[in-house]
């Protein structure tokens, strides 16, 4: 795509009340790579907590952003993985759902609103290959990255109803393997990639949750990777701010991986200041990526 291209820029609560390091980079990166990050007023939670309580209420809350982005004749740019899965799935609900479409209709009427299901979704991962493109990223590189070995981790929600598509392909998905190859570092299959990163179970079972966490760290750890890189605000929730946790809890003194944002890998590459991308915010010891990285 050419030109400048407006997105409803969607933050998402837990990305603007605690992964605040996701937002800094992403308004940071995005704007150099000719895509505008427009705020609309209005939003609100995409009400995926809601789903298994009250499907009208999760449907309405999830509709009713889609309709605002519609107003403004944008499509929408979340950047959690669960908010991004809710709008796909509120638009196949409603598609599906005439009834239900019909009672939201009249909801939404009395804000103002109109749902008419133009408005798409687009996944983070999305906008950095098919909107921003390999090329343009691979031009904006800067700093490249040589000499680091990356894990990803796309967090299940990326990935997970296959049926939706979301990505490329849920059992074997590559987008976040191109878009890392352009900035100079390499990004290796390992056997524990799709795994779960036990969020899930982090209110229920607190405990498991973790070890399943830890379980993850300590596979990439032993293979020898530099750092993990993901997309989605819980998973780094999990495997960054709660890296203390996991090695207190599971006993594992010895964890100690480094864990990013895509927005932030790329935001370095590009030759922007750690501080500029929140790297401040990181719980993980990233200092050691910055370290390595200053020979290049």
């Amino acid at each position: 795509m050419e030109g400048k291209i407006r997105f409803a820029f969607y933050p998402g609560c837990t990305v603007g009340s605690e992964q605040y390091a996701y937002e800094i980079s992403a308004r940071k990166v995005f704007p150099k790579l000719g895509i505008e990050l427009v705020d609309v007023e209005g939003f609100s939670c995409c009400g995926y907590p809601l789903k298994s309580v009250s499907l009208p209420a999760w449907a309405y809350l999830s509709a009713r952003n889609l309709a605002l982005a519609e107003k403004n004749n944008l499509d929408i740019f979340p950047l959690c993985n669960g908010c991004n899965l809710s709008f796909r799935e509120v638009n196949q609900c409603l598609k599906e759902d005439p009834d239900l479409r019909e009672r939201l209709k009249g909801m939404l009427s009395s804000e103002g609103l109109k749902y008419a299901g133009e408005a798409r979704s687009w996944h983070v991962l999305e906008v950095m290959r098919n909107a921003v493109g390999i090329e343009k990223i691979r031009s904006a590189v800067k700093k490249p990255l040589r000499g680091l070995k990356i894990a990803t981790h796309y967090g299940c929600h990326a990935l997970r109803p296959g049926e939706l598509k979301i990505l490329d392909d849920s059992e074997n998905p590559h987008y976040l393997e191109e878009l890392i190859a352009p900035l100079g570092a390499t990004a290796e299959d390992y056997p524990e990639r799709l795994d779960c990163c036990g969020q899930g179970l982090a209110i229920t079972t607190g405990k498991t949750a973790l070890a399943i966490s830890g379980a993850k760290i300590k596979a990439i750890q032993d293979r020898g990777f530099d750092a993990v890189v993901t997309v989605c605000p819980f998973c780094m929730k999990m495997l960054d701010s709660k890296q203390n946790a996991i090695k207190i809890t599971t006993k594992q003194p010895d964890l100690n991986l480094p864990v990013l944002y895509y927005t932030q890998l790329l935001g370095l590459a590009m030759g922007i200041s750690p501080e500029e991308l929140g790297m401040n915010l990181n719980l993980s010891p990233v200092g050691e990526i910055l370290k390595k990285l200053e020979g290049n």
